[in-house]
């Protein structure tokens, strides 16, 4: 039986269009074309409204490590729910589990530098962050436009690298098989280079939200 906060990744696997990542490193998959072009926009429309300067969990003393704009979606607004059942039909994981939908927006020259998902055990706010609903389990992210250059996802241990492309769904397990965190799901948003670049993540956990 699955973990509730885990993805069904029989579900998954056998979902058509779905296309796993080879990697004996880390469980990934992909899937081109998941969300319309129509829905994209209305989801880009959407983070251009409520957009503010990124944060991460533990500063690090880099200002520059993250310097793209965020929004946290309206999980009671009709677009937001539509997309929360279509990423269930596809993954299974209890809706409970997850923390509300949130969009990125990376201008030219803006960027992630390389991290991880889940939250840093030694990490000054570990409790904070996981006390409640526990360590992040999977990542499901979704480009929501074509980029003119630049701003790639790049899997460095697993020499892997997405370039934007409107529709495309990226997830991936951020533990290890035996529950372990994954190292090897480090990734990198690189700069873009020319126009805007627009993402979803679903970030999902161990427990349910808050």
């Amino acid at each position: 039986m699955t973990n509730p906060g885990e993805a069904d990744t029989a579900l998954l696997g056998n979902t058509p269009g779905v296309r796993k990542v080879p990697s004996d490193r880390l469980q990934m998959y992909t899937v081109p074309g998941f969300l319309p072009p129509e829905l994209c926009q209305q989801l880009m429309d959407m983070i251009d409204r409520d957009r503010r300067p990124s944060t991460i969990a533990d500063p690090n003393g880099d200002s520059y490590f993250r310097t793209s704009e965020t929004c946290d979606l309206d999980p009671s607004d009709p677009i937001i729910q539509d997309l929360e059942r279509q990423l269930y039909a596809i993954n299974g994981i209890d809706p409970a589990h997850g923390e509300p939908v949130q969009g990125q927006r990376y201008e030219p020259g803006q960027e992630f530098k390389a991290h991880t998902d889940y939250f840093e055990p030694n990490g000054q706010d570990f409790h904070k962050f996981t006390h409640v609903a526990g360590q992040r389990t999977w990542t499901f992210m979704v480009y929501l436009n074509d980029v003119e250059a630049g701003g790639a996802t790049r899997f460095k241990v697993i020499k892997k690298m997405f370039q934007p492309e409107q529709g495309r769904l990226v997830c991936w397990n951020n533990k290890r098989p035996d529950g372990t965190l994954n190292a090897a799901t480090m990734h990198h948003a690189m700069k873009v280079r020319k126009g805007l670049k627009y993402v979803i993540t679903k970030w999902y956990r161990e427990r349910p939200w808050g």
